[in-house]
């Protein structure tokens, strides 16, 4: 399978509020994955207001690529050290970010890229305000709420090959950064 073949898009019909009919504001995000017994864990986080599982995501850097920014995402709220694969991104999924003082949702579209995880800190900028677990692809796919994100994850549990295959292509970032 190659990463054009997990690009989902989520369906259009989700609710949005009727004030954004403008695009999608772009994210991007890291697929936390490492090789463990006879196959591969993806890293899920739980968010920070509702707790549900999520990858880590947000907005790209100034100054960072796209992949480069998921990886810090990735060390930011995961505490993740890692290798980026060389193939790009695995995929995007949109969904509704909530803005509670605004009392409306946000709609953003998340490039997915894939972090081979060398090392897991135990200290990292939002530690305190996540839980972090390792989940099989199939199991990871049950946990999360997002459409194209379950989608992609169960993709990857019938074939994980687009993750192994790809050499790291980018070194890990300091702890500091």
């Amino acid at each position: 399978m190659n990463a054009s073949a997990l690009t989902i898009a989520e369906d259009a019909s989700a609710p949005i509020n009727a004030e954004e009919t403008q695009a999608a504001v772009p994210q991007v995000g890291a697929l936390c994955w490492r090789n463990h017994g006879k196959g591969v864990q993806v890293l899920l986080i739980t968010s920070r207001d509702t707790g549900r599982w999520v990858i880590p995501k947000g907005g790209i850097v100034a100054g960072k690529d796209a992949g480069g920014s998921a990886r810090l995402e990735a060390w930011e709220e995961a505490g993740v050290e890692g290798h980026l694969s060389s193939g790009g991104a695995l995929g995007a999924f949109d969904y509704d970010k909530m803005l509670h003082k605004r009392r409306q949702a946000l709609r953003c579209q998340v490039m997915v890229f894939p972090l081979r995880v060398d090392r897991l800190l135990s200290k990292f900028p939002e530690k305190a305000q996540r839980r972090r677990k390792w989940f099989r692809p199939a199991k990871a796919a049950a946990q999360v709420m997002e459409p194209a994100l379950r989608a992609l994850l169960e993709a990857l549990a019938l074939d994980s090959s687009v993750l192994t295959s790809a050499g790291a292509a980018t070194a890990a970032p300091a702890a500091g950064t």
